[in-house]
């Protein structure tokens, strides 16, 4: 399996640097008109960017990577080449529309010699991507350009698409560039090889550093120039404007490979399940910036702000802020529909109570968290609360405080209307709103709304077994009910809620039934015991985020800290046994769930 360490800034993402070659294989960024990502990519015989060392006219192979991460997010990696050792490192700097690959290049042999080295690629197509990946029709041109004395390369679908450029801060470098072989069945294969060369004799000992930076925009002179706009501020400025950047976010946390889980996976949260996009320039919510995640570059109420919103609202209030003003402005007229374009319109129809209470309760988390109530006075903001009330009003039982879902927590159809965990959203909600509305007839109302869907649940969401009374997973109010659970809406996270206490019998008779070894998806027993659903029918890495929130901390902190997952990185699900990736790499808004988590766990938050 191939192994990637995924890096990226708040509009440029590097989803597959490979870890065996040092190579980027692709390079995406979210792009407003085209309602989704769009990725560019290189060949299956050569990716988009490759390192490369030449000795004395000899092409030198490159192996035995050796990496680091930079404040656990930049890569750098040194390897022997030859006579030479070569450092490279991918800096995606903050702010920027672009990145820089820097390589020092040191002779270790004890006489001289002549080195050739830098970039190599080739850009072979562009992908528009939506959970399913279709590639772009349109002309492909790489042509020499003044704005950057290099190559440019743009993507024209009658006026151009977008652009990339790289600019080297050696003045002596040399471009050059040609047309890949077409094959004539294949309509895509139109693209271009290229090399970036730098040339030197070093002595024994000497080092020769090189920075190419790569610049994105919507035509030439904007690629050109922000790749000149990194060189202007010089390397070091940029890596260390990041680095600060990063560690404004940073959480102590002792134990080193627990600090490298968290802060690894909170960056790659921040910049793969939020970015600006290239055309318009705006701040969007997604699943995830990578290509990899099987439902990548759409946007879900409850992914967004259940998942990543958490641990970004920790991080970076600001940033927080300016997500819900996205939810309740770009995406407000559709709250509650099973998933949307970042342009707000609906991708994937179907009604998620969720998802529909989403936005209030990350609301009123931000609100309590910064003590900024400023957002409650926007016109969209109380638009937005008074339409998710109206619709959640069309959800009602007619006689019993209950609202109905068509889709469950995992996106699949309900089995019966009425879902436990979902009305205990509803009832925070209501909670929600009962503290932050702005007058007092307002929050005895939602008061005692809350009141009236607890007593509900009590009374129609609770079952009595052979270990006596539990919380059915949904009923119809005609006396039917499922024994279930999905990790992406647990009912083991009814205390974290605020719903009830973890000692409270029906509660710890509901915990007891799912995790029991006669629940078929608790893999009770395994070396990773934690839930899983016919979604994905391993253990999943939300569960082991739900764990944390309701204080089952040691087993699941020893789950993070030796699963491999996705080469670090948190996916949907992992193997019961040996806790690889088996479903869902690259899953962004999880990522931040689970960083949530463990910072909950380490706060000591969850109730004893």
């Amino acid at each position: 399996m191939d192994k990637y360490l995924p890096t990226g800034n708040e509009t440029i993402s590097i989803p597959t640097l490979s870890e065996q070659t040092a190579g980027i294989e692709d390079i995406t960024f979210l792009h407003m008109a085209s309602r989704g990502l769009i990725e560019i990519r290189g060949s299956e015989k050569l990716p988009l960017i490759l390192p490369f060392v030449r000795a004395d006219e000899q092409e030198i192979p490159l192996s035995g990577f050796l990496w680091e991460r930079l404040a656990f997010w930049i890569p750098r990696f040194t390897v022997q080449a030859g006579p030479f050792s070569l450092e490279g490192t991918i800096l995606p700097p903050t702010g920027e529309r672009g990145f820089a690959y820097r390589m020092v290049l040191c002779n270790r042999d004890s006489q001289s010699h002549r080195a050739d080295f830098g970039l190599t690629g080739c850009w072979d197509c562009a992908w528009h991507c939506v959970n399913e990946n279709k590639p772009i029709d349109g002309s492909m041109h790489c042509y020499p350009s003044a704005w950057n004395n290099s190559l440019v390369f743009d993507l024209r679908c009658g006026t151009p698409l977008f652009a990339f450029a790289p600019m080297s801060d050696d003045p002596d470098c040399r471009s050059s560039f040609q047309p890949l072989a077409k094959d004539p069945a294949d309509m895509h294969s139109q693209g271009y090889s290229y090399r970036l060369s730098h040339s030197a004799v070093l002595e024994p000992g000497e080092s020769r550093e090189t920075v190419i930076y790569w610049g994105f925009g919507f035509e030439e002179v904007a690629a050109a120039t922000s790749a000149k706009e990194m060189l202007r501020q010089g390397y070091s400025w940029e890596e260390e404007n990041t680095l600060r950047r990063l560690r404004q976010m940073a959480l102590h946390i002792a134990d080193p490979k627990l600090s490298e889980v968290y802060h690894t996976n909170l960056y790659f949260c921040l910049f793969f399940s939020t970015g600006i996009t290239l055309d318009t320039e705006e701040l969007v919510l997604v699943t995830s910036r990578s290509p990899r995640y099987y439902v990548s570059a759409a946007y879900w109420d409850r992914d967004s702000l259940f998942w990543s919103f958490p641990a970004i609202l920790r991080a970076d209030p600001r940033l927080a802020r300016r997500m819900l003003a996205y939810v309740f402005g770009r995406q407000r007229r559709n709250i509650g529909i099973h998933s949307r374009y970042i342009d707000g319109t609906v991708l994937e129809p179907g009604f998620e109570l969720d998802e529909l209470m989403a936005p209030v309760i990350a609301l009123g988390r931000y609100t309590e968290a910064t003590g900024d109530r400023s957002l409650w006075e926007e016109d969209n903001v109380r638009r937005g609360l008074a339409e998710i009330l109206d619709k959640l009003e069309t959800r009602r039982h007619p006689d019993i405080r209950l609202y109905s879902t068509f889709l469950q927590p995992t996106d699949d159809e309900h089995v019966y209307p009425y879902l436990t965990y979902d009305n205990v959203l509803v009832w925070l909600a209501y909670r929600t709103l009962a503290l932050f509305s702005d007058s007092e007839s307002r929050r005895r109302e939602f008061s005692e709304a809350a009141a009236q869907v607890k007593n509900a649940v009590y009374a129609h969401c609770v079952r009595t077994g052979a270990q006596g009374p539990y919380f059915a997973w949904s009923v119809d109010l005609k006396g039917n009910h499922d024994v279930y659970d999905e990790p992406p809406g647990s009912l083991q996270l009814l205390p974290y809620l605020g719903f009830c206490s973890p000692q409270e019998p029906v509660y710890e008779n509901t915990v007891r039934q799912i995790r029991s070894a006669a629940y078929p998806y608790s893999f009770a027993g395994c070396p990773i015991a934690e839930i899983g659903c016919p979604h994905a029918p391993h253990p999943w890495l939300l569960s082991v985020a739900n764990s944390l929130l309701c204080g089952r901390v040691e087993p699941s902190l020893a789950i993070l800290k030796k699963a491999p997952m996705d080469n670090g990185i948190v996916c949907e699900s992992i193997d019961e046994n040996t806790g690889v990736c088996t479903t869902g790499e690259a899953f962004a808004t999880c990522a931040g769930f689970v960083c949530h988590a463990i910072w909950w766990a380490l706060e000591g938050k969850y109730e004893k």
